[in-house]
């Protein structure tokens, strides 16, 4: 079993989800697969981080030292990201975005702990797109009154002659496709690689693919958080329009 969830630390390596653990649901079988094992592994750091890092703050001082000066830089930072895409509209998104963007970035570079990224999985990109998706037009129809909404549906021609409307609406589904398809294409394809020269070069790969690894887990998968989280702002800002 081991195996299926450790990728970069024997030759014996594949990029494919496997079952480890199976069970009876209302006469369907149910796998515990490699993602679901790695996705609460994942789960679990965080949440241990997240429980030491209230407590930091909680008993923190004035002038932070250590731990809560990390805490703060990593919430400054992330805030600042978004205040800088979403202008007055970001504080409402201040703990959706950042949770989003820890979750992604330590998923992406889990790889480093000899885990398969759960971002590899596109059941778990995925996912994350509909979020975004919902989230976008939750704040459309909640900013921008219905005939706003039709009349850029209908562009760029005027709302009595909607042809363009069904070409829209496609626009609009693709979103999370797109920026699921667009996470897991680059996470999987890092995973690909390193299980390749792991698989393919097997003893001779022993300190070298670590500049490889920093690339694949850490450089790609921190551009690749940083683009899903600059284009759902995006797309929400856009939504919000010039109302809120």
């Amino acid at each position: 079993m081991a195996h299926g969830i450790l990728l970069s630390g024997s030759t014996d390596v594949d990029v494919m989800v496997h079952g480890l653990v199976s069970y009876q649901f209302f006469g369907h079988t149910v796998w515990i697969t490699t993602t679901h094992v790695s996705l609460l592994l994942v789960l679990l750091i965080l949440c241990g981080f997240a429980i030491a890092a209230g407590r930091a703050v909680k008993k923190g001082t004035e002038v932070p030292g250590g731990f809560q000066n990390v805490v703060e830089l990593i919430v400054e930072k992330l805030d600042g990201m978004a205040n800088s895409t979403m202008g007055n509209h970001a504080s409402k998104f201040y703990n959706y975005i950042g949770t989003v963007f820890i979750f992604i970035l330590f998923s992406n570079i889990s790889g480093l702990l000899g885990l398969r990224p759960p971002t590899a999985d596109y059941g778990v990109t995925f996912p994350l797109g509909v979020l975004t998706f919902i989230l976008i037009h939750f704040n459309q129809f909640k900013h921008q009154k219905l005939k706003d909404i039709w009349a850029d549906m209908c562009s760029p021609l005027p709302p009595w002659l909607p042809i363009w409307f069904p070409i829209n609406v496609i626009s609009e589904v693709a979103v999370p496709i797109s920026l699921s398809l667009r996470l897991f294409a680059n996470v999987l394809s890092g995973t690909i690689m390193m299980a390749l020269i792991y698989g393919l070069l097997g003893i001779i790969a022993t300190a070298w693919p670590a500049a490889l690894h920093v690339y694949f887990d850490l450089f790609s998968g921190a551009i690749q958080t940083y683009v899903f989280c600059m284009l759902t702002m995006t797309y929400i800002n856009n939504a919000i329009g010039e109302e809120a």
